[in-house]
């Protein structure tokens, strides 16, 4: 995703991306809010819900943090995208990083603006009949931020869900541990309204990495996280007028 975000190194080389990024906010009638919650230098931690099976979702995060503060998020990602030297140059090539702790800590202690999907791929290849309801976070996330003091940003994402509809999914998880296919529906994103939210973030300055050591209290942090998100995305559902298409008043 690098390669979306960057400023353009010769002519024509990321104007085209950057067009087809700010047509894509278009189809999809993109709302953001919070903005103001996201630190426009040092080290933070960005959290967001997964969904679409497709990381469109990745994407406009990400392209959003761009737009605002010109920063550069990096995505910690599944290791499947690091398989193979071709695979690998194309995953750093679209600025995406295995999601490793140690990784994830030498990049926040660097200052650098990181999004992570504790949901990983049980989040984003979930059926669309189970939509919007938050898949068990991974706790990684809460001790690369203790470790590092970086603030998180929960963050809300609206629309995925119905952009890429997946049937069902499958487990490989006896050939290959972990490993989940996802059952689309359809490839070409549908016209889903979208809405991104940052919310207020969390200072985990008086943590450390000792701290980290203590499952009850990681645990208990991550579920906060979770929680605060999945309370915002009822909220946001329940104001939803509508998916596809505005409703269309009569006149009298």
């Amino acid at each position: 995703m690098k390669a979306f975000f960057e400023e353009k190194r010769s002519k024509g080389q990321s104007e085209i991306p950057l067009f087809l990024l700010e047509i894509i906010r278009k189809y999809f009638r993109l709302e953001v809010e919070g903005l103001e919650n996201l630190p426009k230098k040092g080290r933070v931690l960005v959290v967001p819900n997964h969904s679409g099976f497709t990381a469109l979702d990745a994407v406009m995060v990400g392209h959003e943090i761009h737009r605002s503060s010109g920063r550069l998020p990096r995505v910690m990602a599944h290791p499947l995208w690091f398989v193979g030297p071709n695979i690998r140059i194309l995953a750093k090539r679209m600025g995406l990083e295995e999601a490793d702790k140690g990784k994830g800590e030498a990049l926040l202690s660097k200052g650098n603006c990181v999004m992570i999907f504790p949901e990983g791929a049980a989040g984003n290849f979930k059926p669309t009949a189970e939509r919007y309801h938050l898949q068990e976070f991974r706790r990684g996330f809460v001790r690369m931020a203790m470790a590092t003091k970086a603030p998180i940003v929960p963050t809300v994402v609206i629309g995925a869900e119905e952009t890429n509809i997946n049937l069902s999914n499958i487990s490989l998880s006896k050939a290959l541990k972990g490993t989940i296919i996802p059952i689309p529906l359809n490839l070409l994103p549908l016209p889903a309204k979208w809405k991104i939210l940052f919310l207020p973030k969390i200072s985990m300055n008086k943590y450390s990495k000792k701290d980290a050591a203590d499952s009850e209290l990681v645990h208990s942090i991550a579920e906060e996280v979770k929680a605060r998100i999945q309370s915002r995305i009822q909220e946001e559902l329940k104001k939803r007028e509508w998916i596809y298409f505005p409703k269309i008043s009569k006149k009298s």
